[in-house]
């Protein structure tokens, strides 16, 4: 049996004792390391002569799925982290350090859903983080079928997920949010440039705080709107709409 293998059969172990009556919508420790994986292949970055991955993975986990992981938290950052620098040596990754997996609460997340943020974080001599480069956005997965009965577990390759991304769009055009902090401005220099003389150099900024998104004014001269409203910091939904300079703004999250 392979070393992934092993490890996969102890992170379905874990699923049998802790989640085998509960609800199909849970999130399965498997789902977890196979996401993790994920994540770790999207963010390389590419040097002379290596390919560079994150080392530090902090998922959200909304308070139901927290609560589940409670008695065997530690165990489980642990096989995760594993699974990680297995996967890692297989393909020739580059690590700074050995990959750490940490657990957070998010209130605003639905049982079943979770969110992964990843950083390249390099440590001092002394173990203090020394080195982070630019966080990505946090990725959300969400179980892309019903549940069934709430008895019923199911099994990693049955229970579907699918990533989600924040986008912005406006006048025909389409920005895929792909950091936590994204400044929309007129300035060449924005991460969203909007063509509008009412909008200021730096307008607003686009904030991902764990799952939820947040524009936040940035003492623009005409401010952000909302159905004809000042706002200088607003929760984004999916859908909602405010206005910047004489520009309209959609915000989505979609699905892929």
């Amino acid at each position: 049996m392979s070393v992934l293998r092993n490890i996969e059969s102890k992170l379905e172990s874990l699923f049998e004792g802790v989640f085998g009556r509960a609800f199909r919508t849970n999130v399965q420790p498997v789902e977890l390391a196979r996401k993790l994986v994920k994540e770790m292949d999207d963010h390389r970055n590419v040097s002379v002569s290596r390919v560079y991955v994150p080392n530090e993975y902090t998922i959200y986990l909304s308070p139901g799925d927290r609560d589940q992981f409670e008695s065997y938290q530690t165990q489980l950052q642990d096989e995760l982290a594993d699974y990680l620098a297995e996967h890692a040596r297989r393909e020739s990754y580059a690590l700074l350090t050995p990959p750490q997996v940490q657990f957070e609460t998010d209130e605003d997340l639905d049982v079943g859903v979770f969110g992964i943020a990843t950083r390249m974080v390099q440590t001092g001599p002394k173990g203090e983080p020394r080195l982070d480069a630019q966080a990505g956005a946090t990725m959300l997965y969400k179980p892309s079928e019903p549940a069934l009965q709430a008895t019923e577990a199911a099994s990693a390759v049955e229970l579907g997920v699918q990533r989600e991304v924040a986008v912005l769009t406006w006048d025909g055009q389409r920005h895929e949010i792909a950091k936590r902090s994204v400044v929309i401005g007129r300035s060449k220099d924005a991460d969203v440039q909007i063509a509008d003389p009412n909008v200021s150099r730096r307008h607003a900024e686009l904030r991902q705080e764990g799952s939820t998104y947040w524009i936040v004014d940035l003492d623009s001269t005409n401010g952000v709107e909302v159905k004809g409203k000042r706002v200088k910091r607003l929760k984004l939904e999916d859908g909602t709409r405010f206005t910047i300079g004489s520009t309209e703004l959609r915000f989505a999250r979609e699905l892929q």
